[in-house]
Protein backbone atom coordinates (compact mmCIF):
# COMPACT_ATOMS: atom_id res chain seq x y z
CA UNK A 1 0.00 0.00 0.00
CA UNK A 2 1.09 3.80 -1.00
CA UNK A 3 0.51 6.38 1.35
CA UNK A 4 0.06 9.88 0.52
CA UNK A 5 3.60 11.71 0.22
CA UNK A 6 2.26 15.63 1.09
CA UNK A 7 -0.89 17.34 0.36
CA UNK A 8 -1.65 20.96 -0.76
CA UNK A 9 -4.73 22.52 0.39
CA UNK A 10 -5.86 25.77 -1.82
CA UNK A 11 -8.61 27.58 0.30
CA UNK A 12 -9.61 24.92 2.13
CA UNK A 13 -12.87 24.68 4.71
CA UNK A 14 -12.83 22.38 7.72
CA UNK A 15 -15.74 24.03 9.66
CA UNK A 16 -18.39 26.74 8.30
CA UNK A 17 -18.37 30.41 9.11
CA UNK A 18 -20.61 32.90 8.86
CA UNK A 19 -18.63 34.47 5.71
CA UNK A 20 -19.46 32.18 4.04
CA UNK A 21 -23.02 31.65 4.34
CA UNK A 22 -23.03 35.17 3.53
CA UNK A 23 -20.93 35.39 0.72
CA UNK A 24 -22.52 32.14 -0.65
CA UNK A 25 -26.05 33.84 -0.14
CA UNK A 26 -24.90 36.55 -2.55
CA UNK A 27 -23.52 34.37 -4.86
CA UNK A 28 -26.92 32.97 -5.29
CA UNK A 29 -28.31 36.40 -6.02
CA UNK A 30 -25.83 36.69 -8.75
CA UNK A 31 -26.56 33.60 -10.30
CA UNK A 32 -30.36 34.34 -10.19
CA UNK A 33 -29.70 38.14 -11.65
CA UNK A 34 -26.32 38.29 -13.20
CA UNK A 35 -24.44 36.82 -16.27
CA UNK A 36 -23.33 34.17 -13.44
CA UNK A 37 -24.61 31.55 -14.94
CA UNK A 38 -23.51 32.18 -18.42
CA UNK A 39 -19.55 32.74 -17.31
CA UNK A 40 -20.07 29.56 -15.50
CA UNK A 41 -20.53 27.29 -19.20
CA UNK A 42 -16.84 28.05 -19.82
CA UNK A 43 -16.36 25.21 -16.59
CA UNK A 44 -19.53 23.35 -16.54
CA UNK A 45 -21.82 21.87 -19.28
CA UNK A 46 -24.55 21.94 -16.50
CA UNK A 47 -23.98 25.09 -14.61
CA UNK A 48 -27.22 24.92 -13.00
CA UNK A 49 -26.38 21.70 -11.71
CA UNK A 50 -22.67 22.43 -10.75
CA UNK A 51 -23.66 25.54 -8.83
CA UNK A 52 -26.87 24.41 -6.90
CA UNK A 53 -24.94 21.28 -5.85
CA UNK A 54 -22.52 23.82 -4.45
CA UNK A 55 -24.76 26.14 -3.52
CA UNK A 56 -27.98 24.66 -1.71
CA UNK A 57 -25.32 22.52 0.54
CA UNK A 58 -23.84 25.04 2.13
CA UNK A 59 -27.14 27.42 2.48
CA UNK A 60 -28.78 24.13 4.05
CA UNK A 61 -29.08 24.79 7.76
CA UNK A 62 -28.32 21.27 8.48
CA UNK A 63 -25.33 22.09 7.28
CA UNK A 64 -24.17 24.85 9.89
CA UNK A 65 -22.69 21.87 11.76
CA UNK A 66 -20.45 20.68 9.37
CA UNK A 67 -16.94 20.32 10.81
CA UNK A 68 -13.84 18.26 10.14
CA UNK A 69 -11.58 19.65 12.66
CA UNK A 70 -11.92 16.33 14.95
CA UNK A 71 -10.64 14.31 11.51
CA UNK A 72 -7.60 16.71 11.67
CA UNK A 73 -4.78 14.99 13.70
CA UNK A 74 -5.08 11.82 11.57
CA UNK A 75 -3.47 14.14 9.00
CA UNK A 76 0.23 12.40 9.02
CA UNK A 77 1.88 13.33 6.22
CA UNK A 78 3.38 17.33 5.14
CA UNK A 79 0.69 19.35 4.45
CA UNK A 80 0.51 23.40 3.05
CA UNK A 81 -2.58 25.34 3.43
CA UNK A 82 -2.67 28.04 1.14
CA UNK A 83 -4.98 30.92 2.14
CA UNK A 84 -5.86 33.95 0.23
CA UNK A 85 -5.74 36.95 2.85
CA UNK A 86 -9.00 38.23 0.91
CA UNK A 87 -10.86 35.23 0.38
CA UNK A 88 -14.66 36.27 0.14
CA UNK A 89 -15.46 32.66 1.66
CA UNK A 90 -13.45 31.96 4.27
CA UNK A 91 -10.96 33.47 7.51
CA UNK A 92 -7.64 32.64 8.22
CA UNK A 93 -9.56 30.49 10.81
CA UNK A 94 -9.55 27.80 8.18
CA UNK A 95 -5.95 27.67 7.81
CA UNK A 96 -5.42 28.04 11.76
CA UNK A 97 -7.30 25.27 12.71
CA UNK A 98 -5.30 23.27 10.14
CA UNK A 99 -2.27 24.57 11.83
CA UNK A 100 -3.56 23.54 15.18
CA UNK A 101 -4.08 20.02 14.07
CA UNK A 102 -1.97 19.11 11.70
CA UNK A 103 1.22 17.73 13.07
CA UNK A 104 3.35 18.73 9.80
CA UNK A 105 1.39 21.29 8.18
CA UNK A 106 2.80 24.85 6.69
CA UNK A 107 0.65 27.56 5.74
CA UNK A 108 0.99 29.90 3.18
CA UNK A 109 -0.91 33.63 3.54
CA UNK A 110 -1.17 35.31 0.13
CA UNK A 111 -1.55 39.27 0.11
CA UNK A 112 -3.95 40.46 -2.32
CA UNK A 113 -5.46 37.47 -3.18
CA UNK A 114 -9.34 35.92 -2.40
CA UNK A 115 -10.47 32.58 -2.98
CA UNK A 116 -8.59 31.70 -6.06
CA UNK A 117 -5.00 31.36 -5.73
CA UNK A 118 -5.11 29.92 -9.04
CA UNK A 119 -6.58 32.99 -10.63
CA UNK A 120 -5.43 35.25 -8.07
CA UNK A 121 -2.01 34.93 -7.32
CA UNK A 122 -0.65 32.00 -10.08
CA UNK A 123 2.82 32.48 -9.83
CA UNK A 124 3.18 32.75 -5.70
CA UNK A 125 1.01 29.77 -5.55
CA UNK A 126 2.66 28.00 -8.26
CA UNK A 127 6.44 28.97 -6.50
CA UNK A 128 5.18 27.70 -3.39
CA UNK A 129 3.79 24.41 -4.42
CA UNK A 130 6.97 23.54 -6.56
CA UNK A 131 9.24 24.46 -3.25
CA UNK A 132 6.82 21.91 -1.10
CA UNK A 133 7.21 19.28 -3.28
CA UNK A 134 10.80 20.10 -3.49
CA UNK A 135 11.37 20.07 0.15
CA UNK A 136 9.45 16.65 0.48
CA UNK A 137 10.84 15.39 -2.13
CA UNK A 138 14.17 16.57 -3.21
CA UNK A 139 14.89 17.73 -7.12
CA UNK A 140 12.87 14.95 -8.72
CA UNK A 141 10.21 17.13 -8.99
CA UNK A 142 8.82 17.14 -12.27
CA UNK A 143 6.18 19.59 -14.03
CA UNK A 144 2.79 18.38 -15.43
CA UNK A 145 4.36 17.92 -18.68
CA UNK A 146 7.22 16.00 -17.45
CA UNK A 147 9.80 18.45 -17.10
CA UNK A 148 11.96 19.12 -14.14
CA UNK A 149 11.09 22.53 -12.30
Amino acid sequence: MRRVAGLVVVSPHVFVEEVTVASIERARVAFASSDLRLRLLRYHVDPDSAFHGWNDIWLDPAFRAWNIEDRLPLIRCPLLAVQGEDDEYGTMAQVGAIARLVPRSRLLMLPACGHSPHRDQPAALTAAIVGFLREQHGAQVRSATGTRV
